[in-house]
This record gives structure tokens, sequence and C-alpha cells, in this order.
């Protein structure tokens, strides 16, 4: 996902956390599920929508990035890498899954929202944000409500699927750092360190979310061979996660409420078909994984690859797969939204001849 880049004012980073806290207190008191993550997120999306420009330094969210990354990374284990084996029966599922929201969203938008073909398809693709916009603005579609509508789904999903896994039987009051002991500060520089390069390096190649990617893989080969095996303090990846969820909520900054309705049930719409067919999706690879339909539903639930992954690691899903799947999510829109495209223009055309 690509995050908002605008030039803050020396308080806006300050208000945000300060109000994406008050967020997390509020929801710790009244017992949600991750009120560390969804907290912030719906105290900085009201805040924004009142009118009051919010928004994370960038080297703020960077470092917070890498911080999740290497607590993703720790959870690693060799029973995690035997798993990875049987993976690829749940892309299969989730291309399909993929295809299936992008075909019935783009039909339902064009018919009850009065979106044009190219629009409405660009408005349902469940994710690659970065491209989705460069292509709506490229050709001429509607940019604002393409926006508004991917930015509905983004924070709704956020919302939305910790309380259906939980519906689902998911434990979500257990820890959300892995337990271990925890790592000395020199090993704990040295990785962060080391994650740095890596995700540059990442970056170099346009991998997704290189600094959170780069970190995880730091991480994982460092526990896995048993070269450290400690992980950060609690109070770090708390503050990593009120640091993304203050992020997602500051998406909003500078949108009115008009320009909101404007896309609102439209997202919603979207939201609803995407946590259905993705739920449908997961019941037969959660079964044939032996996994918990719940952990499966987190892996292909279309939201944002960093949140995902954030709530993977809540969630205790086995490492990795969460990240995986959301990456090959990328890789299929990457294929499957410019050939949908081309089909789309290719109907535009006909009248003409």
């Amino acid at each position: 996902m690509r995050w908002p880049n605008f030039a803050l004012s020396p308080r806006d980073t300050p208000l945000t956390l300060a109000v994406g806290a008050a967020g997390a207190l509020l929801f710790w008191w009244l017992n949600a599920p991750v009120y560390m993550l969804l907290g912030p997120v719906i105290a900085v999306s009201v805040l924004s929508l009142a009118g009051v420009r919010t928004g994370v330094d960038a080297r703020l969210r960077d470092a917070c990035f890498i911080v999740l990354g290497l607590t993703v990374g720790a959870g690693f284990n060799h029973d995690a890498v035997n798993a990875m084996v049987r993976w690829p029966l749940a892309f299969v599922f989730m291309t399909g899954v993929i295809w299936a929201i992008m075909a019935i969203c783009r039909w339902m938008l064009a018919r009850f929202f009065g979106f044009d073909r190219r629009s409405a398809l660009l408005a349902s693709a469940p994710g690659h944000l970065s491209f989705v916009m460069a292509v709506a603005s490229y050709s001429g579609s509607d940019v604002a409500r393409i926006s508004i509508t991917q930015s509905v789904r983004l924070l709704a999903l956020t919302i939305v699927v910790p309380f259906v896994a939980m519906l689902m039987g998911v434990d979500m009051t257990g820890q959300i750092t892995p337990v271990g002991a925890g790592i000395g500060p020199f090993a704990m520089l040295l990785l962060m360190a080391l994650a740095v390069l890596v995700g540059l390096a990442f970056k170099r190649f346009s991998v997704p979310a290189p600094l959170l990617m780069g970190a995880m893989v730091v991480s994982a080969m460092a526990h896995l061979t048993q070269i450290e095996t400690g992980v950060l303090p609690q109070w770090l990846t708390f503050t990593a996660y009120l640091v993304l969820g203050s992020l997602i909520g500051s998406r909003f900054s500078g949108m009115t409420l008009a320009r909101l309705r404007s896309g609102l049930g439209a997202g919603l719409a979207i939201t609803g078909v995407a946590v259905g067919l993705a739920g449908l999706g997961a019941v037969p690879v959660a079964w044939a994984l032996g996994m918990p339909l719940g952990h499966v539903l987190v892996a292909f639930a279309p939201g944002g690859l960093e949140t995902m992954i954030a709530l993977g690691a809540v969630l205790a899903v086995v490492p990795g797969f969460v990240a995986a799947c959301h990456i090959m999510r990328l890789v299929v829109l990457s294929v499957l939204l410019p050939a949908m495209l081309a089909r789309v223009a290719r109907r535009e055309e006909r009248p003409a001849e």
C-alpha cells in the first residue's frame, strides 16, 4: 500500500498519536479486540473527518514497519517452514477469490452506483492501490471516487476482520508479541540495521512494503538459525501498532464528509462482497491445510498488506502465511487487472465499430 505523502506541520504527528493513544485506551476499556490497532484507527479517522489535519511522520512510519516486521519474523520456527509446502493450494483458491471479487464488484458498482465500466473495475480491485490510482489517473477515470471507495474498503476491512475472526472462535485476547525471552539491546539494534539494509534492497526490486518485508526476513533467518531467539519488548510492539492504527486513520485527512458520502456506500458494498467471498474461499483451504478458519480468512481478506500482516501476528497465524498470501494477491492482481482492463476496453470499442 502507498501511504499519503504530504508535508506535515510539527504538531500533526504528536496530535495524531495522542488521539490514537486515547482511542486505544478507550477500546481497551471497552475490551474490544486488537484495541491497540482498532482504537487508533477509529479515533484518528473521526478526527480526520472532523476536518483536523492528521498524519504520521514518514520516518516514524518506517520505524513502525521495521518493528512490526521483526515482531512477526520472531515467530518463525521449523514447523512454519514445514507448513510452507502446503501453501500453493491456498494460492490457487485465493486467485479464484480475487477474480470473483473483481467480477462481482465491478458489475455491482456499474449497475447500482453509477460507475463507468473502467472506474468500476479499478474501484473493485482488492489491493495494489498505487497501481490502481496510477492507471485511473492515466485513463481519465473518476480518480476521486475510486480513491474514496478504496479508502473505505481498507478502513472497513481493518475494523471488520478482527470481529469476524472473533465470531469464528479465534482467541483475540492472546499475546501480540511472540512469547520468549527479551532480546538484548545490541542484538536489537543489529537486527534493525540489517532490516533497513535488506528493506532498501527490496525497495530497489519493487517488493511491496519493503521495510516490513526486509525486517521479517532478517528476523526469521535469525530465529530459524538460532542466532537470536529473543523477542522485542512488548511496549515497543504496542507502540508500533499504535502508530500503524493512527497511520490508517490519517488516510481520511483532508476529506470532507460530502466527499466521503460519494463513495461510502460503494466502499461498504465491495467490502461486504470481499469479506463474504474471502470467507467462502477460506473454508476449503482451512479444511485442507488443517488451519483455523479465522486464520485463513485474515490471509484471504483483501485489506492493506501491513495491516493484515499485523493482524496475523495478533491471531498467531503460522508466521509468513499471511504475508505470503497477501504478496501473492498483489502478484495475481498485477496480471489479472491489466487483462480485465483490456477486456473492458474492447467492450467499449464495439459500439463504435
